[in-house]
């Protein structure tokens, strides 16, 4: 569940970088105070725990795939100031391993194992969290290739949808179509009534004139006959 902040994964992340980055930054400041196979052994160290961080960002980095873009947005620029920090432990460790000196001498050889000894039970409990880290990264995935596979559902169902809207379209615009066939037919239909009606009308009055006119001649006749 995501916190105000952004993912509570994430800063779950972020509060073993900066554990580990601590860790570093005491075991290069420790390695100037040592020479020989005790700085060697402290750097060596250092060294694995950087490797250490750079996994820790990763899966950072990997989290913020699971995450809406208004908080990725600011947690990414975090990350890139993480980054930066770890560039730059980096170059102080690449520094401090030039300046190191190898000795071949055995005392210093047994007390750099000695004193390698605290900083490998410490290295345990950094190797512990990455453990943890590599667990958290594992669910992280797992949600990932999840939501990859809602992604691909919905968009085979929205890939349906759009079928079925294309076939109502072709359906419409068929209809559509035949209405306009229908109008061309019914105005087509309605000029020949207009037509037959005028024509129905010319012949009424053809006719009426015809019957007026053989009633006038008949009346003529009948008055010639009575007055002629």
């Amino acid at each position: 569940m995501d916190s105000p902040g952004g993912s509570e994964l994430f800063e779950s992340y972020e509060q073993d970088y900066e554990a580990i980055k601590l860790s570093i930054t005491e075991r290069l400041n420790a390695s100037g105070n040592q020479n020989g196979e005790p700085k060697k052994q402290i750097l060596r160290a250092a060294d694995r725990e950087i490797d250490e961080a750079s996994e820790i960002l990763q899966q950072m980095e990997m989290e913020l795939l699971n995450l809406p873009q208004t908080s990725r947005t600011r947690l990414q620029a975090r990350l890139r100031g993480y980054k930066s920090e770890l560039e730059r432990l980096k170059q102080t460790l690449k520094r401090a391993q030039s300046t190191s000196r190898s000795t071949s001498d055995r005392d210093e050889l047994l007390g750099g194992l000695n004193g390698g000894s605290d900083l490998d039970a410490a290295s345990m409990d950094q190797r512990t969290r990455l453990l943890n880290g590599t667990d958290r990264l594992a669910e992280s995935s797992r949600r990932l290739q999840d939501s990859h596979k809602i992604a691909l559902e919905t968009e085979s169902i929205g890939g349906g949808i759009l079928g079925d809207l294309r076939g109502q379209r072709e359906q419409i615009i068929h209809s559509r179509n035949t209405l306009l066939e229908s109008d061309s037919s019914i105005d087509k239909a309605s000029r020949t009534l207009k037509g037959m009606a005028r024509r129905m009308a010319t012949n009424k009055l053809i006719t009426a004139s015809i019957i007026i006119v053989l009633v006038g001649l008949i009346l003529f006749v009948i008055y010639r006959k009575i007055f002629g």
